[in-house]
């Protein structure tokens, strides 16, 4: 016989740094809130550039204390087209101060954040967190009904989903996926070098795929290090798995020009498939997807887990709407209200990102004329320049209140 359900009014599975965001979200803005699942502590060389809004958000929460000491400003931005065209466009910079910000955003190794954003969900007494992975879960019309794999049942008003990729919760739901698979696999690693940044970032346009270094903070004994993603080919891919890092970290140097001087690797890298997947809807009865489990960005200006993060944050602000309005919480006129604040955000980045990486991928003159012309183009014109890089860092049109916090310091 099982014992009594717990009950939440709000319960989020997975515990990632979509997850736990949105959990401490959601206790901090009044919510009695449950979140299920293991903390993810990705290593493999990941590592995640925080772009302002996002910054300010973990401000907001009270988390960016303990996440900044591991974090390294990115007060620049340099674009290289590399992809070997004759209509190749010259280099082009863009600094955080001409709209007015210290830093674009901030990088971080992936487990560092997931450590960070653990322990300010453990400092949540309100907070409850059970480490176990959602077995099952079913949809009644005035609740969601989930069960551990422990056999804990758990009641919920609202559920969401942050699960990741593979999502067993939109699986529940039968929401479908679309899915783009690109010729492509990203190199992941952190790289200590004997140049500065100089808290630039650099993203190297090859025909193959961007290949982008992003400042690191520095260590003893290795005062210069970066991360690197490093999207090519597959059939370069499998050529460079098998390669000792001496010759790898020869390949790196190679192709960032030496820009950061001598190279070497630091720990283990990762390599994985480029795709884009989106769900085909993001919300169900009594379930709002956030995250992965809503889309999965290849990783190009750091545009997935920002759009995660925005997810949960907007995710609260409909909750609480409703709260105030007196309506329930979990029901369709707030799932509704999620859904048309995440609308044009995630089309319009998974549209950009996709572009962008197939117009690389297409090797036609007239696509790397325009995109040499494009990237020209924001060399030289300001407005056009400032206008992509507010942007870049946050929608035009619709940013969660809370990630809308003083530009500052």
């Amino acid at each position: 016989m099982h014992a009594a359900p717990l009950t939440c009014e709000a319960l989020v599975v997975g515990a990632g740094h979509a997850g736990l965001a949105a959990a401490i979200g959601l206790v901090d803005a009044g919510f009695d809130t449950i979140i299920c699942g293991t903390p993810e502590r990705l290593a493999n060389g990941r590592t995640v550039a925080l772009l302002d809004a996002s910054v300010q958000l973990f401000k907001a929460l009270g988390l960016w204390p303990a996440i900044e000491p591991f974090a390294s400003p990115l007060c620049g931005l340099r674009l290289v087209d590399d992809a070997g065209s004759i209509f190749s466009a010259a280099p082009v910079e863009f600094r955080a101060a001409e709209i007015g910000l210290e830093a674009f955003g901030w990088n971080i190794e992936n487990a560092d954040l997931i450590d960070a954003l653990g322990a300010g969900a453990r400092q949540r007494a309100n907070l409850r967190w059970i480490e176990d992975r959602i077995a099952s879960c079913a949809f009644a019309a005035d609740e969601a009904q989930a069960r551990t794999s422990g056999d804990l049942g758990i009641a919920a008003r609202l559920a969401g989903a942050a699960d990741g990729r593979a999502s067993p919760m939109r699986k529940s739901a039968g929401i479908g996926v679309s899915v783009t698979k690109y010729p492509q696999q990203a190199l992941t690693a952190i790289l200590s070098h004997s140049r500065p940044h100089r808290d630039f970032s650099t993203e190297f346009q090859t025909a193959e795929g961007p290949f982008t270094l992003v400042p690191l903070p520095g260590r003893p004994g290795a005062p210069f290090r970066s991360s690197l993603v490093w999207a090519m080919s597959d059939r370069q891919a499998r050529r460079r798995a098998v390669l000792d890092d001496k010759a790898l970290a020869s390949e790196i140097e190679r192709q960032s020009l030496s820009m950061l001087g001598e190279i070497a690797l630091e720990g283990a890298r990762g390599l994985f498939p480029v795709s884009l997947q989106k769900a085909d809807a993001m919300i169900a009865p009594r379930l709002a997807l956030v995250g992965d489990s809503a889309h999965a960005l290849p990783p190009i200006g750091a545009q997935g887990l920002n759009l995660g993060l925005r997810d949960g944050a907007h995710l609260v602000e409909a909750i609480a709407e409703a709260r105030a309005l007196g309506t329930d919480i979990g029901g369709s006129g707030m799932l509704e209200r999620y859904a048309s604040l995440r609308r044009l955000d995630v089309a319009f980045r998974a549209g950009a990102v996709d572009a962008f990486n197939r117009s690389l991928l297409a090797h036609s003159p007239a696509i790397n004329f325009l995109r040499g012309a494009g990237l020209t183009a924001l060399g030289a014109i300001g407005p056009l320049r400032r206008l992509a890089m507010r942007g870049g860092i946050a929608p035009l049109f619709s940013t969660p209140e809370i990630m809308r916090g003083a530009r500052s310091s």
